[in-house]
């Protein structure tokens, strides 16, 4: 049982920015720009096309400084045209330009040539400008251990958190104020309006849920098509969501270490669940006095099992890394699975960038470092896998620079029938967050994926949910049931140690803490 921490007098109080309200009717769209689109295929996307346009930094001053959205854009090629469908892979901080390739090419294609499909990267993001990026190399191996066993570990990790916020701070001050989920749904409507479109169809996958979300209670009179995909709680934005997580995500760490006691004849690590969990945490002991190839330590080891919560085709691969250290002491695939899953490469320093400055402006964040002590102590005495590596993450939050907004109330938009997916065992987005939108959006029909544990469960493989999406997207028709889902599909099949296999693309990016996913 690890010791807490001393209270350090420093941090006892943090100081919450204040509360910025939310306008009571959105801001109108400003005249519509004309869209250039050009090529820029690729191999896997060899249809997609690319245009920027100019939107303002500051929604209230449509006049003012101006700042450039990248997007991308697969056309539609079938006589029947419904218009766009703007697409958004989550995060806060991912990146939407290929998920358009992705999503057009995964659809049926009956489907996807009604719509022209259409990615972004929003504000701050990845080919938008400005893109940010307050600290690069904020993750650089090795960090401090995210468990704070000893005063000098917490302020470690507080002087990380709190220098990440200041450098934000210097960089963007006065950017900062404007990144957030209100403006990025702005620009949403800014995109919609410059494609020429009355209405737009919208599909978010995680974080993007609650952008879609918020869009609809901004703009409910320009939504055509509603589909949420692994639903964000609008009721916990940011800290209460963040806690449920550190207990999902260690459920499903559990579900993993059952898989690989299942499993005992090719991992050789027991057949005993608890065993093998306890084995797991002997080698996070391990790897936090001798980091694994000089690269992986306690903190680096949770980076990169952390998206084996998001997505089980990576469980062989992190067994087999688990095992070959435990078992033969051999660090290799160990530190290929950290450089193929867990590490933070110049992409995510921009992706982490934008996630900080969401969540940190998007709502109020505890005043006293007390709290963030008390309440993760008391989570990690129930779920220890990801508690203080997730607070550790938010933790800039506490310091961050701007006044914050209070949260978008999402009930009572008047909307057409919305479409949410939601698997029970998501662990970045708990399964009460998906049935509370549920109730909040009057019409709105939920399917469930029973006993499923993805992040991110249309379009990939799962045919019973993808039906259900073709006919949304095809006609508007959604299930409705008697119960508390309206559907319910069994979940795709849990891997087996031969069959490793990567990703589905709409998945990829939400793999390292939101990014998606959110987190």
């Amino acid at each position: 049982m690890r010791t807490r921490a001393a209270v350090l007098c420093a941090a006892a109080a943090v100081l919450a920015g204040s509360v910025t309200a939310l306008p009571a009717q959105a801001a109108p769209a400003a005249p519509a720009a004309r869209l250039a689109w050009t090529k820029c295929g690729t191999d896997d996307y060899p249809t997609l096309q690319c245009a920027s346009l100019k939107v303002p930094l500051d929604h209230a001053d449509p006049s003012g400084r101006q700042i450039t959205l990248a997007l991308s854009r697969v056309p539609h090629t079938a006589p029947t045209f419904q218009g766009p469908l703007l697409v958004n892979p989550g995060g806060p901080g991912g990146s939407g330009l290929d998920l358009a390739g992705f999503v057009a090419s995964a659809l049926p294609g009956s489907v996807a040539a009604q719509y022209d499909v259409i990615g972004f990267d929003p504000r701050g993001v990845g080919a938008s400008s400005p893109d940010l990026d307050c600290a690069p190399g904020h993750f650089t191996a090795v960090r401090p251990d995210t468990v704070p066993a000893t005063a000098a570990l917490e302020r470690a990790n507080l002087d990380r958190a709190q220098s990440f916020a200041a450098a934000c701070g210097r960089k963007y001050a006065d950017v900062l104020p404007y990144i957030d989920t209100v403006s990025t749904a702005r620009d949403m409507d800014l995109v919609r309006a410059a494609l020429g479109a009355p209405k737009l169809s919208y599909f978010g996958y995680s974080y993007g849920t609650y952008l879609g979300a918020v869009y609809a209670k901004l703009y409910p009179e320009r939504v055509r098509r509603l589909v949420l995909d692994s639903i964000v709680d609008p009721t916990g934005v940011w800290y209460e969501d963040n806690l449920g997580q550190d207990v999902a995500f260690d459920d499903r760490h559990r579900a993993l270490m059952a898989w690989i006691a299942r499993y005992d004849a090719t991992y050789h690590l027991g057949k005993d669940p608890r065993k093998v969990e306890d084995e797991w945490y002997a080698m996070r002991a391990a790897l936090a006095k001798k980091p694994a190839g000089g690269k992986v330590g306690a903190s680096e080891l949770e980076d990169t099992f952390i998206p084996g919560g998001y997505y089980n085709g990576y469980w062989p691969d992190l067994a087999e890394a688990f095992a070959a250290y435990a078992r033969e002491g051999r660090t290799g695939p160990l530190v290929e699975a950290y450089e193929d899953l867990g590490a933070v490469d110049g992409s995510g320093d921009n992706g982490y960038s934008v996630y900080a400055a969401v969540q940190c402006r998007d709502a109020s964040w505890p005043g006293s470092w007390q709290q963030w002590r008390t309440d993760t102590w008391a989570v990690y005495a129930k779920a220890p896998f990801m508690a203080w590596n997730n607070v550790w993450y938010n933790a800039p939050c506490a310091f961050w620079p701007t006044a914050r907004r209070k949260p978008v109330d999402i009930a009572n938009a008047k909307l057409p029938p919305v479409l949410l997916f939601q698997a029970t065992d998501d662990a970045a987005t708990p399964y009460p967050g998906g049935v509370t939108v549920h109730r909040l959006l009057a019409g709105s029909s939920l399917v469930v994926e029973d006993g499923g544990g993805n992040h991110g469960i249309t379009l990939s493989g799962n045919d019973c949910l993808d039906r259900y999406l073709a006919a949304y997207l095809t006609d508007g028709r959604v299930p409705r049931g008697s119960g508390v889902a309206d559907a319910v599909c069994a979940k795709s099949p849990d891997p087996k140690p031969e069959e490793p296999r990567a990703a589905p693309a709409a998945s990829r990016g939400l793999t390292l803490h939101g990014l998606l996913g959110f987190r």
